[in-house]
């Protein structure tokens, strides 16, 4: 019974921190809710005077982006801002052929009076937050957008934006992501429908309530002394986005997130590429929390609900190593049940943690139904959106939690960058993509095998013991058999 004891203890611990985590998106759901009926009195400056309109640098990190950079420079080319008080500075590490063709667009550009510089490194020392840090250098702006190579910001961006930089205690003002290729693919709606579940419940419900968010890495401006106070950009964790805007918020900026601002972008089309993102963000996020966590526990600046959001936030990742855990042991658990008549009270207590999932289900319905509206038509294909997207996460599971498991150890790995594609519909061709991933890791095969496993589960429901089988945990092994078996299929055969 040994062994059997520290299953259930591994099972049962990891579920009390998945509902520890599901109550922390209800009481954001509440938080959102709640901002839904506050009115903004945010003092705002007046761009129509010029005294009031602040100079703004505009940052491009890049890297290697040959297929969106003359969209890229086309669409920022178009955004409406005093020229006498804006810059563009594209930061350009890249090592192909796209160099050339960037550099003769830029000298386009310069030759309509655009103030763009096409700024190089020897080398990508701190690699996306060394360039950051190296333009702040010679940046002329009191200000700092930051825009990745795959986002299309709208022609009045700066216009809903910097105005939030009166109040002087605001250092960064941070706009929603957008999505271009939304109904690509199945894999593109899975991405969407997490990203907004992020940047509506979760970015709103804390930041209405004063608890930290995160600068999102692009699609937001930061006031170059906020920058400077918290300590500037370091490279010693793949999310520097999330390292500055804590280290910010500990000293006390604020942050201000703009739910209604959308930016568009592209979501990686293929899954070799939404790997790549998934376990730089998630590893980053499980660094942040080594790099983080007496910063917060120790800060007499911030409230205790604040810490313990602060800290389940960067604790986001290392969630699924929850998840992973407990689809693993679902399966023992599931004979254990069977086999020990004298642990059927435990098991009847455990079926409460269905809870979770239902928590879920409610919050982020609020998402949904905030993108695409309400109704029961909507309802319905909701219904079917969550449970695709909840099977596919869950399919990640294991590449996340090696992630996860990397950043809380200290392993150290480059930061590998997300392939663009330029693609907006099925009509669009990706295959010939020179930065694609072609070879498939040795993690793909354990999916595969993951896939038996759970069908192995669904099997079982039928075997186990002496009353008919049982059912109770066959949606959850169907769901994970699906979820496995997508990620496996579509990492071998490189498909959208």
């Amino acid at each position: 019974m040994v062994l059997e004891y520290i299953i259930i203890t591994v099972y049962t611990v990891s579920l009390v921190l998945i509902l520890m985590y599901a109550l922390a998106q209800l009481n954001l759901l509440f938080n959102y809710l709640k901002s839904r009926k506050q009115q903004d009195n945010c003092a705002k400056f007046d761009l129509s005077k010029p005294e009031e309109v602040p100079f703004i640098t505009i940052q491009l990190p890049v890297f290697n982006e040959l297929y969106v950079m003359e969209r890229l420079l086309n669409n920022i080319a178009k955004i409406r801002y005093p020229k006498d008080k804006l810059e563009i500075q594209v930061l350009d590490d890249s090592t192909d052929e796209s160099v050339v063709s960037t550099g003769k667009q830029i000298e386009q550009l310069q030759k309509t009076g655009l103030d763009i510089q096409h700024i190089r490194r020897e080398n990508r020392v701190g690699f996306k937050a060394g360039a950051l840090k190296e333009g702040l250098k010679t940046a002329k702006g009191e200000f700092v957008a930051i825009f990745d190579a795959d986002f299309l910001p709208e022609e009045d961006w700066l216009e809903k934006t910097v105005p939030y930089f009166k109040n002087e205690e605001v250092g960064v003002v941070q706009t929603r992501w957008g999505h271009i290729n939304r109904n690509y693919s199945t894999l593109t709606k899975i991405q969407a429908f997490a990203l907004d579940a992020h940047f509506t419940l979760e970015q709103v419900g804390r930041n209405s309530q004063g608890h930290f968010i995160n600068f999102n890495g692009t699609a937001g401006i930061w006031r170059k002394e906020c920058i400077y106070d918290a300590g500037n950009w370091e490279g010693d964790t793949l999310t520097e986005d999330l390292d500055l805007s804590y280290r910010a918020q500990l000293k006390k900026w604020k942050f201000k997130y703009l739910e209604n601002v959308v930016t568009p972008a592209e979501l990686p089309v293929i899954i070799s590429a939404a790997r790549s993102q998934q376990f730089r963000w998630n590893k980053g996020g499980a660094e942040n929390f080594q790099k983080m966590l007496k910063k917060i526990i120790t800060s007499n600046t911030i409230s205790f609900k604040t810490k313990i959001h602060g800290i389940l936030h960067l604790l986001n990742s290392s969630m699924f190593t929850c998840i992973f855990l407990v689809a693993v042991l679902s399966i023992p658990m599931l004979y254990i049940k069977n086999e020990y008549a004298h642990l059927k009270v435990y098991f009847i207590v455990m079926s409460f943690f269905v809870i979770s999932t239902l928590i879920f289900f409610i919050c982020y319905w609020f998402m949904y139904k905030r993108t695409y509206g309400g109704g029961f038509v909507n309802f319905i294909k909701y219904i079917g959106a969550f449970f695709s997207f909840f099977s596919i996460a869950m399919g990640f599971s294991l590449h996340n939690t090696i992630a996860v498991l990397e950043g809380h150890i200290g392993k150290k790995s480059e930061f590998v960058r997300t392939p663009k594609f330029n693609i907006k519909s099925l009509a669009d061709s990706w295959k010939n993509n020179k930065y694609i991933k072609k070879r498939p890791s040795l993690n793909v095969v354990i999916e595969g095998l993951l896939a038996l496993y759970f069908a192995f589960g669904m099997y079982s429901a039928f075997v186990v013991g002496d009353q008919g089988g049982d059912f109770g945990l066959f949606p959850f092994h169907f769901m994970l058999f699906i979820g496995f078996g997508y990620v496996f299929y579509k990492s071998i055969f490189s498909k959208a």
